[in-house]
């Protein structure tokens, strides 16, 4: 075999990738799925360069395509994060990729093309098969030589080794970044080998960054009167959210960079941790009728001044000021600016500056920076400030967007469920498209609304498609998309829809407090306590996130001195930080049985009572809980006969409201009426079945498991009681070991058996 036709091989890096769920595709959506793939890779800048080299080969694949390299390990890793990029805006094309190093041989195929044959290209496909949609996996070789690198190595986040076809086992590391690729354990994975923690936000910036990216920090406020400090945030929020309404740019949400308040910032840290290249900075100073707003653009990779502008202006012409901000800034990254997002930009909020400056306050007070106890009062609180912006200025068309969004919280939270308040979300809604009839916020509003006060999930994602198209940066439209998702129990899609509005907004604590919610209903411990992990890195001081994490261990193994270690240290450090916890804490002092911490917590909770998740349980019923559990029966009777009558009093008002009819089912078995209990509980499950709310749903469905119980009625109770575990639920292995609510069901060995199986993730259907 000597000679020159003697060897063939040659080492090539192999990047596999091919679309899943395809032959669940109809023939038209095949043909188009593929052909924006293919629309995708071609416009990878790595293949673009590669393939000019002459060192790319591209092989179809039937439903994807591999991409042959021949420099170096490091372009199909490049080309797949350049690829993830893009698919963020391509959501109906689901992907997976692998890559490998390995031998192959060039060879000319039967349509006299040039083709590769060998090991390097069949284990690059056999890595790709290990993952599901989103991941990026490499071989452990490959994986070795990027580890080399320093910009590479904090995304490698080994998975052990994978059987693959005839019982090859590869070694496979996943690679993501806090925005792009899939962080969780394919499915092909032992769960009980994929004990992997989220990754902590790398300080450099990482590859896949795209060069069209910006986070605009808070201005400092350089004004004597420190009051000009909510103006000042006004300037840089209009200057974001006119950036955000252009497609082609990347903008970080608001709620990411509004910690980035001190004037010294490390910029390159900064862009690291939100995943952009660019940083816009300033300051305004207010002085009388007076504005001067300073403002400067920098590549954060490099910490280069791109540009600079200094403005001296009349107050009232702030507004033209941000506009020209944005234009500038948008011109210097070279976006392209459609004229529907040329005028959006030059269009003024308001023209009156008080009503401007409630508006800031109202919607300050609305944004949801934590999921807790107060988010009622600050819905209220931005009520009454919006009632005010509209008042200086009836034509306010964002207030109005603002105002219809706060009344339909009030109304989802239970807080004030009545017609009346639907009726008020729905006239600021008028109000707002009276104004604008194709404004993009107003879509928003109306799709929050559809959902939040008719469950019409159908009417809210249509709304979502039209807000999309003039607020393509707005993270809140894939949140939404992603809180749909788990109410008709397409959990996957909840998570990849959070995820994504997380890459737009990663220091959202909000955000990820909710993803760790879809995680808490399927069980899923590990993924509750790595997003709380994320959302403590986001913001370390955030007193929910601390209780919740520490309640992870509370849920998953019954283990409540973490959770009781936190609470003791955050109330030592801030008395008043109870009414943030009072929920947290009074569910773990009933796991504690410790009528101490009960009294502590009751105290602190809100005079409407404690929504944890869907359904408000009032106060009084929770204080019949505490005095169940302390075996106070006169307490515990009067008690439940308050929420007997609070709830009944909704259930007369309005015969289908579910969540009333659930706790007034239970505060009736609290009570010991056994007839009434169960035509309650059951109603409510007949009103809000699982295949309309899957989460609501859950939860009525494991109170009517709690009313059979108390009622007693075992054999009930625990056949419900096992639906309920074998579907996504807030019921967890360490609420049914340690919670009050199952006392009578403990004597039972089938009981027990429920509750070890609580111990695992749910298997979805």
């Amino acid at each position: 075999m000597a000679g020159k036709e003697a060897t063939h091989l040659e080492t090539a890096h192999v990047l596999f990738i091919d679309v899943v769920g395809y032959s669940k595709l109809l023939v038209n959506e095949q043909r188009e799925v593929l052909q924006q793939l293919n629309d995708i890779v071609r416009n990878a800048p790595q293949f673009g360069k590669s393939n000019a080299a002459g060192k790319l080969i591209r092989i179809p694949s039937g439903d994807g395509m591999a991409l042959v390299f021949f420099h170096s390990p490091e372009e199909p890793v490049q080309c797949a994060m350049e690829i993830a990029r893009a698919l963020k805006n391509h959501p109906q094309v689901r992907i997976r990729m692998g890559v490998h190093s390995g031998p192959v041989d060039q060879v000319i195929d039967v349509n006299d093309r040039t083709n590769v044959a060998g090991v390097g290209i069949n284990i690059a496909q056999r890595v790709m098969g290990c993952g599901d949609a989103g991941h990026i996996l490499i071989s452990k070789r490959v994986a070795d030589d990027l580890a080399q690198d320093r910009l590479w190595q904090p995304l490698l986040h080994e998975l052990g080794e994978i059987e693959v076809k005839h019982g090859v086992k590869l070694g496979v590391v996943n690679l993501y970044t806090a925005e792009l690729g899939n962080p969780h354990p394919p499915e092909k994975l032992p769960r009980q080998a994929a004990a992997l923690k989220q990754p902590a936000v790398p300080s450099e910036i990482v590859p896949g960054i795209p060069e069209k990216s910006i986070a605009v920090l808070p201005f400092e406020n350089l004004s004597a009167d420190p009051e000009n400090a909510f103006f000042a945030d006004g300037v840089q929020d209009e200057i974001l959210t006119n950036l955000a309404k252009i497609a082609d740019l990347k903008v970080t949400s608001r709620s990411s960079v509004m910690q980035y308040r001190s004037p010294m910032r490390n910029m390159r840290d900064i862009a690291g941790a939100l995943g952009v290249a660019h940083i816009l900075e300033g300051n305004v100073q207010r002085a009388g009728n007076r504005v001067r707003v300073s403002a400067q653009l920098i590549d954060a990779r490099t910490d280069t001044h791109l540009w600079a502008e200094n403005y001296h202006r009349p107050l009232d012409d702030v507004f033209a000021i941000q506009s020209e901000i944005a234009k500038a800034v948008a011109d210097q990254l070279q976006a392209k600016l459609s004229p529907a997002e040329k005028a959006a930009i030059e269009q003024p909020p308001t023209t009156d500056l008080v009503a401007y400056d409630r508006y800031l306050r109202g919607r300050k007070s609305f944004a949801q920076t934590s999921f807790d106890a107060r988010m009622i009062e600050h819905a209220r609180q931005a009520i009454r400030l919006l009632d005010q912006a509209v008042a200086h200025d009836p034509s306010f068309y964002l207030a109005y967007c603002q105002l219809a969004r706060a009344h339909d919280l009030l109304y989802f939270l239970g807080a004030d469920h009545t017609p009346a308040r639907v009726a008020q979300a729905r006239q600021a809604l008028e109000k707002a498209f009276s104004l604008r009839p194709d404004g993009a916020e107003a879509h928003l509003a109306a799709a929050w609304v559809s959902y939040h006060c008719a469950l019409d999930y159908t009417t809210a994602l249509t709304e979502l498609a039209a807000a999309r198209r003039g607020l393509p940066n707005d993270p809140t439209i894939s949140q939404l998309a992603g809180t749909i998702a788990r109410r008709q129990s397409r959990w996957e899609d909840s998570v990849q829809n959070m995820e994504y509005a997380a890459a737009l907004d990663p220091r959202n604590v909000f955000l990820l407090q909710q993803i760790c919610h879809t995680y808490t209903y399927l069980r899923r411990y590990e993924d509750m306590a790595g997003a709380l992990d994320r959302a403590l890195a986001a913001a370390p001081g955030d007193a929910v996130s601390r209780v919740a994490r520490a309640l992870v261990d509370l849920e998953s193994r019954g283990d409540t001195e973490p959770a009781r270690d936190v609470i003791n240290t955050l109330v030592a450090e801030d008395p008043g930080v109870v009414e943030a916890i009072a929920e947290q804490w009074f569910h773990l002092a009933l796991c504690r049985r410790d009528p101490a911490e009960m009294a502590r917590s009751l105290a602190s909770l809100p005079p409407e009572g404690s929504v944890l998740f869907s359904v408000r349980m009032p106060k009084s019923f929770c204080e019949g809980m505490a005095a169940r559990v302390r075996a106070d029966t006169p307490v515990a009777e009067a008690a439940f006969a308050s929420a007997r009558a609070e709830m009944a009093g909704l259930v007369d008002e309005q015969p289908d409201y579910a969540h009333a009819h659930s706790v007034l089912g239970m505060s009736e078995a609290g009570l010991g009426n056994k007839h009434d209990a169960l035509k309650h509980g059951r109603r409510s499950v007949e009103l809000l079945p699982i295949a309309r709310d899957a989460m609501a749903g859950a939860e009525i469905q494991r109170n009517l498991a709690i009313t059979y119980a108390w009622a007693g009625e075992k054999e009930l109770a625990l056949n419900q009681l096992r639906e309920v575990v074998g579907i996504p639920s807030p019921v967890s292995y360490g609420q049914l070991r340690l919670h009050p609510w199952w006392d009578p069901l403990r004597d039972d060995p089938r009981f027990e058996k429920l509750v070890a199986e609580a111990r695992n993730p749910v298997t979805l259907k």
